[in-house]
């Protein structure tokens, strides 16, 4: 009985350390291995400032409240608060933004594949949806919902989503993302403007349309 117990403590312990010894989360789209020091790129965070150098400025950020321009297709606009703008957030896993939105803008289908998001709607009224991962049965399940000033929606990491301005004023939310730098991937850029484009043929038999389309689709991006 004894040694029963001392395997099973040794196998708790074995699953435990497994459960810990976990990469960390990476910060961009891959990391490919280079042996040279010299030809390397330092990554998922930013070099440490010497602490005797860091002020209470570095923690800081000003005009997160500050409307931006939507003067473009979409008549929407992200502002990033990471790192590179806060330097204070290297390392905490966190960063923010804000979205505004012009009358009937939006903040086309897109995913963020390294982190979750939170995000508040500061003034006007938005339709949000996101779309789940592929379901045992092979369909995907939307989720959507109007909200309004005060209003809160969660968007979990890697789903699609969207937001979109169904009032004739402006609209503006806030955001926070469980990560320093969550990563943004816009489905529409991605799929019909990657540089080189994805080929007519692939695109033509996913999209089951027309190759003269899916090239007017690419022309446009």
């Amino acid at each position: 009985m004894a040694n029963r117990n001392v395997l099973l403590y040794v196998f708790v312990a074995m699953v435990l350390r497994a459960a810990y010894a976990t990469d960390p989360t990476q910060l961009q789209d891959f990391c490919v291995g280079e042996s040279d020091p010299l030809k390397g790129l330092f990554v998922n965070g930013l070099f440490c400032k010497n602490p005797m150098t860091v002020t209470i400025d570095d923690f800081v950020f000003h005009g997160i409240l500050t409307p931006q321009s939507t003067n473009n297709a979409q008549g929407s606009k992200v502002t990033q608060v990471s790192a590179t703008q806060l330097p204070g957030l290297n390392t905490l896993g966190v960063s923010m933004a804000r979205v505004d939105f012009g009358p009937f803008g939006l903040n086309p289908p897109h995913i963020h594949p390294r982190g979750t998001e939170v995000q508040t709607v500061l003034e006007g009224t938005l339709y949000v949806g996101f779309v789940t991962s592929n379901q045992p049965n092979g369909g995907n399940k939307f989720f959507t919902k109007v909200i309004s000033m005060g209003d809160i929606v969660v968007f979990p990491q890697g789903l699609i989503h969207f937001e979109f301005n169904i009032g004739n004023t402006p609209a503006a939310s806030l955001v926070s993302f469980s990560s320093q730098n969550p990563g943004t991937i816009t489905i529409a850029n991605a799929t019909f403007g990657s540089e080189p484009p994805i080929s007519v043929d692939v695109l033509s038999k996913a999209f089951q349309l027309d190759p003269k389309i899916i090239k007017y689709l690419q022309s446009t991006f």
